[in-house]
């Protein structure tokens, strides 16, 4: 019961953090939810934590939502990561680790480089985006960081970014929760440890939507320079740890 209250308490700080940046609540909570529930059942705890994390940024900014910009990515997305999620269940994900650690940290020099050429992704690339960003969430557990610098080039800001990037990543989540569901990596107390957990990731994103509303733009920035390089290197020493 410790251990869970402890998991909880995590839950309310990464559903805040996530709730400001728009992601990182996995990259928080996945070293404690492998301590308390072993890590064959923190990745669909956490799958499913996820879909209720996205849910709540999405109803906190609904009226923000790009429903173009969401439609192109979730259309390629979508079928991408549950085609992912078949592939995890058979592939070792410690190179993908790798490979997105260097690229998220990478992504912080090169996210600035795309700012100051005022570089900006079309509507038809947000779906090439979906699909190569919904096989790695299928996959991996979390691809926050890696949409983080597509939405941000489509030149949405604050509760805009969070509420499309949200709607998009959750149809990526469900895909995958279904997809393991239907494979029968999921049974229904994982499912239900996932709902709990996942409930408080919801508290702590509505906590957050105040912090967002004061955010200047170059704060919000920052922040989200500070998300790049802390995943990137917490994948790398997941990855060592293999």
């Amino acid at each position: 019961m410790a251990a869970f209250a402890f998991v909880l308490l995590v839950g309310l700080v990464a559903g805040a953090v996530s709730g400001v940046i728009g992601t990182g609540s996995s990259i928080m909570l996945l070293p404690v939810l492998v301590y308390a529930f072993g890590p064959k059942q923190a990745v669909p705890i956490m799958a499913v934590a996820a879909v209720m994390a996205n849910l709540s940024r999405v109803l906190a900014w609904w009226r923000e939502v790009d429903w173009r910009a969401f439609a192109a990515y979730s259309v390629t997305g979508g079928p991408a990561a549950a085609l992912g999620a078949r592939t995890l269940l058979q592939l070792p994900a410690t190179l993908i680790d790798v490979l997105l650690g260097i690229f998220f940290i990478s992504m912080v020099p090169f996210r600035h480089w795309v700012q100051r050429r005022a570089f900006q992704v079309r509507l038809w690339q947000m779906a090439v985006a979906g699909a190569v960003i919904g096989f790695l969430t299928g996959v991996v557990l979390s691809t926050g960081p890696l949409s983080v610098p597509v939405f941000a080039a489509y030149g949405l800001v604050k509760g805009a970014f969070l509420s499309t990037e949200a709607a998009s990543s959750l149809v990526l989540y469900v895909s995958k929760v279904l997809t393991f569901r239907g494979l029968g990596a999921m049974p229904v107390e994982v499912l239900v440890q996932g709902l709990v957990v996942g409930a408080s990731l919801m508290a702590g994103t509505f906590a957050g939507k105040a912090m967002v509303l004061r955010l200047s733009p170059r704060a919000f920035q920052y922040m989200l320079d500070a998300l790049l390089v802390g995943s990137g290197v917490a994948l790398l020493l997941a990855a060592a740890q293999h």
